[in-house]
């Protein structure tokens, strides 16, 4: 079979992978069920955009240090939910994540960065102790912390790319508002999960 052949038929092979979510846990087991974890809920995925927003409208430090903090405390999160530990108020404190965090990115607040770090540093730990407890239990528990946390770095990414267009060349202003109504977005979202949850 040609290369180009076999590359279409695994892309045939991804929704299959994607959509097979259900019941809040992750399907197949290790790195993948990891990897799509985070993608799956979008309450997850705001917030994870949302860090990477804010790092980047804040500008250097945090730019790095917000998105780097978030997967390393969620990694703790995780160990915490797979390990069956309490923590009341998960779906809230995911829902109040994204909710503040878009207002955050929304507003322009410009805390000092340990206060930035603390308020995503905490966040995180509700985001990795959902995908610790969802966990598949026939999943290799390394290989998948590998893939949640991979995952949220590349979604922070993402968030860094738009958030760059708050300090596009030349100042444009269509850049800030793009960065604001994508905050503005989020937080209604996050408001939302809030409420229905």
């Amino acid at each position: 079979m040609p290369r180009h052949s076999r590359l279409l038929a695994l892309l045939f092979l991804v929704p299959v992978v994607a959509f097979a979510h259900t019941d809040g846990g992750a399907t197949g087991s290790g790195f993948l069920s990891g990897l799509l974890h985070p993608v799956t809920g979008v309450d997850h995925v705001i917030a994870m955009v949302a860090v990477g927003l804010w790092g980047a409208q804040l500008g250097a430090p945090a730019m790095w240090m917000l998105p780097v903090a978030f997967p390393l405390i969620m990694a703790l999160g995780g160990a915490m939910g797979a390990a069956g530990l309490p923590l009341p108020g998960i779906e809230i404190g995911i829902a109040l994540s994204g909710l503040l965090l878009g207002l955050v990115v929304a507003g322009n607040v410009r805390p000092p960065l340990a206060l930035a770090v603390v308020l995503v540093s905490f966040f995180a730990v509700f985001h990795g102790y959902a995908h610790g407890a969802e966990m598949p239990g026939f999943a290799n528990p390394l290989a998948y912390a590998a893939g949640f946390v991979i995952a949220t770095g590349l979604l922070h990414l993402c968030g860094i790319v738009v958030g760059l267009l708050w300090s596009w060349p030349g100042g444009a202003p269509w850049g800030r508002w793009v960065v604001r109504a994508s905050g503005a977005t989020i937080a209604a979202l996050g408001g939302w999960f809030l409420l229905a949850g």
